[in-house]
């Protein structure tokens, strides 16, 4: 079985000084997924929650609603491969589109078609200081990227804890390893808070909106495309997020802006 990290050896050059180091570094490696007996891709991914993984695409990408489609899904014996059998006949996408992003990633799904889901928590309204805390749990449950770096960080909050969290190289296989395990292990709340160390492209907020989430947080970038889906979505789209600040880019009403905005009015009227 593939681990997550390598051993590695380098040297260091600073202040005029060499230095040798041992260290570990994260392991990207290809993993074929196979529905059906058919293989129809390879991820570029980190080899940890292969099952989810798979699982996770099938369900981001439209082929599966749940876990009573799915027959048996287990990683093969090298680890370099996930075969995943349903219950019934699927047709393999005719071309897959390559996303943005490092090791990249693909979907059949057309980003510009507004998904058929229900935000179960869209009412939901959640503080500044809430988004704060969400971070910081984000920034404390990376326990991978704490022994390698160079790995990106997604967790599902249900507006208190943290409920899952998945670490890749990859930060679109994040989502996927979320919505994996959320279906595997019947795990998915009510509210759905999607928190996240990667910048957030179009195939992003595509797997947050499959997933249910009206909350999308990031600690880095939107993309403008990502922003023109929020909005058609309804999905609040936040960026630069840390402790004590943060950007909103769509549907601020959800973390009290219309409120302190009419507040604001009342203190300076015109």
């Amino acid at each position: 079985m593939i681990t997550p990290q390598k051993e590695i050896q380098y040297e260091r050059y600073e202040f005029r000084k060499w230095e040798h180091f041992d260290a570990e570094t994260i392991v990207e490696t290809p993993v074929s997924l196979t529905v059906n007996g058919k293989v129809w891709l390879t991820f570029m991914c980190t080899p940890v929650h292969l099952e989810e993984l798979a699982v996770g695409f099938l369900y981001n990408e439209g082929v599966i609603e749940g876990m009573d489609e799915v027959e048996n899904a287990h990683v093969c014996e090298h680890g370099d491969n996930v075969d995943v059998w349903l219950n019934r006949s699927v047709e393999q996408p005719a071309s897959w589109r390559r996303t943005s992003g490092c090791t990249g990633g693909v979907t059949a799904v057309d980003l510009l078609a507004k998904p058929n889901v229900h935000f179960g928590g869209s009412r939901l309204e959640v503080g500044p200081e809430a988004i704060g805390n969400l971070v910081e749990m984000l920034f404390e449950s990376q326990s991978l990227y704490r022994e390698t770096g160079g790995v990106h960080t997604s967790a599902l909050s249900d507006g208190e804890k943290i409920v899952v969290v998945a670490e890749d190289i990859g930060r679109h296989n994040t989502l996927d390893k979320i919505a994996g395990m959320c279906l595997m292990r019947n795990v998915l709340p009510e509210t759905r808070i999607l928190i996240t160390t990667g910048r957030i492209s179009s195939e992003m907020l595509q797997k947050a909106a499959r997933m249910g989430s009206p909350i999308l947080i990031s600690r880095t970038s939107p993309s403008s495309l990502s922003i023109e889906m929020a909005e058609r979505y309804g999905i609040t789209l936040i960026g630069y997020a840390r402790r004590h600040r943060f950007n909103v880019y769509t549907n601020a009403r959800r973390v009290g802006f219309d409120l302190i905005r009419a507040r604001n009015d009342e203190s300076h009227p015109e």
